[in-house]
């Protein structure tokens, strides 16, 4: 019986740079959920609503919601 022998792999010297686009960004108070997905974050309330609202209005289906993260409350977008 033959044994065939893998080739080694070489050691790598370099370490490996992380991904463009795999760190987390930096997330504000309010953040717009779209069925329980932040999709962005905002400095207002005002600001999320309306963000929320024009989704809502463009996809009626989807549950929209904004949470905030200071106070760990979350309205939902009718």
């Amino acid at each position: 019986m033959a044994t065939m022998s893998m080739p080694k792999k070489e050691a790598v010297a370099e370490p490996v740079a992380a991904k463009a686009g795999q760190h987390r960004p930096t997330l504000g108070r309010f953040r717009l959920q779209v069925d329980r997905q932040t999709k962005a974050t905002f400095a207002s309330m005002d600001e999320a609503e309306t963000a929320g609202k024009a989704i809502k209005k463009a996809h009626p289906i989807v549950q929209v919601s904004v949470y905030d993260a200071e106070q760990s409350a979350q309205t939902m977008l009718d």
